[in-house]
């Protein structure tokens, strides 16, 4: 299979991202052509998030009313993305942008403008041919590429909630949702008082507690 082929048949940004997309620079990997599809519809799908196919016209709507989940889901895409184009680990940075991709094709409904820009800056290092040709479309007169790229807000980037596992003699007996930023004392209480660890302290004294916020409490019964 020549690249003039891939490009004839699905564009020079599939060949792209299907060749980034392969794994890490250093790694080498066997060519698979019906792999070359998923990159081709993960465009499609880019496409059809910003633009009717039926019409042509752009949907994007100008709002700055766009949902936590939304604006968590494209923050940490864009700090992810950047973290990985300066590390070049394309394959990675690929990834994030499909999830973000598709958590905007599950969420439906036109997208926000404040969305719609990020998401076609996000794609341009990678894709830049439908990235030059969206950017258009949202109506700007000068290239993609003169663009700064995104810039995470760390608000959105940073989990509301991560998980503490609760364990007794090495065993897990709870697990509680809990502030990234707890406190060591703040999350020992918090454990102490959970009815699943009271239950299964079951008026045993308690000789040692060890604490690892915010993920981690280790009961050590008397």
């Amino acid at each position: 299979v020549t690249p003039d082929e891939i490009c004839a048949e699905y564009g020079a940004d599939t060949l792209r991202l299907y060749e980034m997309a392969m794994g890490p620079l250093d790694v080498s990997r066997p060519w698979d052509t019906r792999a070359v599809v998923g990159q081709f519809r993960l465009l499609q799908r880019l496409w059809r998030n910003i633009v009717d196919e039926a019409t042509g016209e752009v949907t994007v709507v100008d709002t700055d009313d766009v949902d936590e989940d939304t604006l968590r889901a494209l923050h940490k895409a864009i700090d992810g993305v950047r973290g990985d184009l300066e590390g070049m680990r394309f394959n990675t940075a690929i990834a994030k942008v499909t999830e973000l991709n598709n958590h905007l094709t599950k969420r439906g409904g036109p997208l926000p403008r404040s969305v719609a820009e990020p998401l076609v800056l996000l794609v341009a290092p990678l894709a830049p041919h439908i990235a030059e040709e969206l950017w258009r479309k949202l109506g700007h007169t000068d290239s993609v590429v003169h663009q700064d790229f995104p810039v995470a807000d760390p608000a959105y980037v940073v989990d509301e909630t991560v998980t503490c596992v609760v364990q007794i003699k090495g065993k897990v007996k709870a697990r509680l949702e809990v502030s990234p930023g707890i406190s060591e004392d703040e999350l020992e209480k918090t454990a102490l008082a959970d009815e699943r660890v009271v239950a299964a302290l079951d008026g045993a004294g308690i000789r040692k507690v060890i604490v690892r916020a915010p993920k981690l409490v280790n009961i050590v019964p008397a």
